[in-house]
């Protein structure tokens, strides 16, 4: 079974190693993995809620675009585009707005924290929250349902709006589905070892706090950030704790398991901090350097950044398009000049797309199937005792009887009055049945003029 997995970095500043240990790298590895389809993207949009310097945003777009693909993502292998790019999300946004409960949306973490920081300092509680900001996890929703992700790679503390995305999306499909379930059920994927990196001071590492280590910056910028890593005051020789260590966790998330043993060990017995240090430099170069030259030549070369995200964009598109259409159908945004021609064309139109056909099967029981214009068999009647039997029902889904289409698993099944009449053929994939039972409505539709 082919699993969907999405995420996205905010842009709005240079990618650092908490970025690219707690997000970056898992993400890549798992687009790696058989069977997934993977979707990536730069969060432009959310940049906005956070940045309003037009330049940083710019910047930030190219050096994470640059970073992905430096970091081993393979744009030819996975989706890869920016936000911005995708007309579909922030009208899907809107659609998922209508139906987000305001009660939700008061829990969101980033909400909550800035209401508890303006009541310490006396302020209004809404002093300076922008409806970005206090919409942030819808919008993140629609980056998620668009395009029905199985599993999205986050940091543990954006676990909560993986959550806000599914209650969101279940609210839609309780609303508009009618039996379908438009979206998915997404799940957050997290690499518990390495969710939240701690920075140089040991809070988390955050552009916010400014204790970040660029990711690519130059091998001597590394060199001095690590060397300012906050530590304890034990000498040489006195055993150390790794595990109330900042600079053993920023380790851990880059070395081996048997070469993270092996550094603990060292440390409890006494192995001096300015040495831990220049082995922590040593294990990030070594794994960063061929990186780091891969990300400069990109750099240098934003053109084909922008030919590789538009290409990206396109192939998004293909699946977002169409899908908002359906969505838009559902909660009634229909085109006027479709159901006024429809109903011009009436009967005629209906013989020409598709037709029922009655039949004997070899048991001697009576059937009947209806075949689209091109002969594809869209649906299968179950056995009747009788061709008077048959002929009732096909007559009644002929005259607009109401039909419930029911989706099993890749197949689908057509149900009268709680009894299943017919079922759809089965299909390879989601995709596929989904356009299968797209089909079958259309023509039904007519049949009923």
């Amino acid at each position: 079974m082919t699993t969907r997995i999405l995420t996205g970095i905010t842009t709005t500043g240079t990618p650092h190693l908490g970025n690219y240990a707690g997000a970056i790298r898992p993400a890549i590895l798992a687009s790696q993995q058989p069977g997934a389809d993977s979707f990536y993207f730069l969060a432009d949009y959310h940049a906005l809620i956070k940045c309003d310097d037009p330049l940083r945003i710019q910047r930030s777009r190219l050096e994470i675009a640059a970073t992905w693909l430096a970091g081993g993502l393979d744009p030819n292998k996975v989706t890869f585009y920016r936000q911005s790019d995708i007309p579909e999300i922030p009208e899907l946004t809107w659609l998922l707005t209508c139906v987000a409960a305001k009660g939700l949306l008061n829990r969101a973490h980033a909400y909550k924290a800035s209401v508890d920081k303006n009541l310490e300092t006396g302020e209004d509680p809404d002093a300076g929250v922008s409806m970005g900001l206090y919409s942030y996890p819808v919008l993140m929703a629609a980056d998620i349902l668009m395009f029905n992700a199985h599993k999205v790679p986050v940091g543990r503390d954006q676990i909560q709006h993986v959550e806000m995305a599914r209650d969101i999306g279940q609210r839609f499909n309780h609303l508009f589905g009618q039996g379908k379930e438009f979206f998915v059920m997404p799940e957050a994927l997290i690499e518990e070892s390495v969710a939240t990196l701690p920075g140089l001071d040991g809070r988390k590492m955050s552009k916010s706090y400014d204790n970040t280590i660029p990711l690519f910056t130059s091998a001597k910028d590394m060199k001095d950030a690590i060397s300012r890593i906050v530590t304890d005051s034990r000498a040489p020789g006195e055993a150390k704790d790794p595990d109330n260590a900042h600079l053993f966790t920023l380790y851990q998330a880059f070395a081996s398991v048997d070469q993270a043993g092996e550094f603990r060990e060292e440390l409890l017995q006494g192995l001096g901090w300015g040495e831990a240090k220049q082995r922590l430099f040593q294990l990030l170069d070594g794994q960063l350097a061929e990186k780091r030259e891969h990300y400069h030549q990109l750099i240098a070369r934003p053109a084909d950044l922008e030919d590789i995200l538009l290409a990206g964009a396109a192939k998004a598109r293909k699946i977002a398009t169409p899908f908002l259409e359906q969505l838009r159908e559902s909660v009634g945004l229909r085109s006027f000049r479709s159901s006024v021609q429809a109903s011009a064309e009436g009967k005629k139109k209906a013989v020409k797309s598709a037709r029922f056909v009655s039949f004997r099967d070899e048991d001697g029981s009576f059937r009947f199937r209806l075949l689209a214009a091109d002969g594809e068999q869209l649906l299968l009647s179950k056995r009747f005792a009788d061709g008077k039997s048959a002929g009732a029902v096909s007559k009644q889904l002929q005259q607009g009887g109401d039909a419930d289409v029911r989706v099993e698993g890749l197949g689908f099944s057509l149900w009268l009055a709680d009894e299943q009449v017919a079922e759809g053929p089965q299909a390879v994939d989601e995709q596929s049945r989904d356009a299968a039972v797209q089909r079958l409505r259309e023509a039904l539709a007519p049949q009923a003029d």
